[in-house]
């Protein structure tokens, strides 16, 4: 049976209990990847399972690299250093780190590949990349601009400098990165403009690069130089998911609750930690917060902001027009669902009109999730305060967070669901 509707009931009590978030889903598929890349067998621990990471792992697996799964937080992946050509395309649903980081990978190996994905990911933008990737001498297409692309793959690049505009994605300069190391001759990666959503990415790549052996320096904060050194095996462990801490320090800061995560906020090395600051200033959150180095957490912390005591506008979110789906309308639709003209959109920016008196009351609100699952774990946080809140397809949040809603079970929050007949 396919869960269509889930209603949460507010708890009317602070939420307090252990829940250990998943392994970070941006570190599982980036050392997923720089496992598959190099010789040797290396083990995975603390990783997560979910649709974004199964979809790499597939991938992987289809162009000959071998991948066990011993447990439910590990992966022993055993790579020869080269991709074969697979059967098929790669299909990599809605995954764009899967999607962008083997796009540049797969122009490592000899023949032709084709990355796909799903409805969704075929919307997302990839022209930035294909077009570095084309002036590193690579045969590569993207008629539509977005996935499908085909690679044509002769074993590297025929250049090996090239400038790429990250103002989308940081993923595509992560991309050109990771396949660095394996070009032959030393490479650089420079970007075009100082324009970069979310740079602490590019961190979580370099520090996950180093860890399989590759030699990288920061030579300027827009020029990277790296070694040809390849990839070695390596044992290496994920850390928990910045992003989905913030779900739970939401609800916490919601319901004045106490939850234990397992993590420091300051032990995180991924950039959506930084949240943690201004989810603790609720319900006095800053008037002006700047999404643009912590975007996946912008979700979260817009709907918190529904219930702060004063407006909050946030800017800097102009790249979450171009995640899984457009997050700023699909945060503006759903907060006017709860209350019309609690949100609007001005430009990029968006502006939640906070009114705490929505904590007790009842509405009826319906949130379609465009089949986004930080719109449905976001907006699950207003139904901790709000009586009516009913997230539409709930069981999308398997991509990154498949035991979401049991984790929130287990803090004592209880749902009315409806299933098709």
């Amino acid at each position: 049976m396919t869960l269509e509707k889930l209603t949460i009931v507010p708890p009317g009590q602070a939420l307090s209990g252990v829940v250990a978030p998943p392994g970070s889903k941006s570190i599982t598929n980036r050392a997923l990847l720089l496992a598959g890349l190099a010789r040797g067998t290396s083990r995975l621990t603390g990783a997560l399972k979910s649709d974004d990471t199964r979809y790499m792992a597939d991938a992987l697996r289809a162009m000959g690299v071998d991948i066990e799964e011993p447990d439910a937080t590990s992966f022993v992946v055993t790579g020869t250093g080269t991709l074969e050509p697979p059967a098929g395309p790669l299909f990599l649903g809605n995954a764009g780190t899967a999607t962008r980081f083997l796009t540049a990978a797969v122009a490592l190996g000899n023949g032709r590949f084709v990355v796909d994905g799903d409805e969704h990911m075929r919307k997302r933008p990839i022209t930035p990349l294909v077009d570095a990737l084309r002036a590193l001498g690579v045969d590569v297409s993207a008629p539509t601009g977005c996935p499908p692309v085909t690679v044509k793959g002769t074993g590297g690049f025929t250049s090996h400098h090239v400038i790429i505009d990250a103002g989308l994605s940081s993923q595509y300069v992560s991309a050109l990165l990771m396949a660095a190391p394996c070009s032959g001759k030393p490479f650089t990666v420079e970007l075009a403009g100082d324009d970069i959503g979310a740079r602490g990415y590019i961190d979580l790549t370099l520090a996950a690069m180093r860890a399989f052996g590759a030699e990288v320096e920061q030579v300027t904060p827009s020029v990277w130089r790296v070694e040809p050194t390849g990839y070695r095996a390596a044992d290496f462990h994920v850390e928990p998911d910045a992003s989905a801490a913030t779900y739970l320090w939401g609800a916490q800061a919601l319901t004045g609750g106490s939850i234990e995560i397992g993590t420091a906020a300051s032990d995180f090395t991924q950039p959506d930690a930084r949240a943690f600051e201004v989810i603790s200033a609720f319900p006095h959150m800053p008037a002006v917060i700047d999404g643009s180095q912590m975007q996946d957490a912008i979700p979260t912390i817009a709907v918190l902001a529904a219930y702060n005591t004063t407006p909050v506008r946030f800017t800097g979110i102009s790249n979450l027009r171009v995640k899984e789906c457009d997050r700023v309308r699909a945060l503006s639709l759903g907060l006017n669902a709860i209350r019309e003209g609690l949100a609007r959109e001005e430009g990029d920016d968006l502006i939640v009109n906070s009114d705490p008196m929505l904590a007790g009351q009842t509405v009826t609100a319906e949130i379609d999730t465009f089949a986004d699952h930080r719109i449905a774990m976001s907006f699950a946080l207003a139904g901790l305060k709000t009586s009516g809140i009913t997230i539409l397809d709930p069981k999308c949040v398997g991509k990154t967070y498949p035991g979401y809603w049991d984790a929130l079970a287990s803090l004592g929050v209880t749902y009315k669901q409806e299933i098709p007949k």
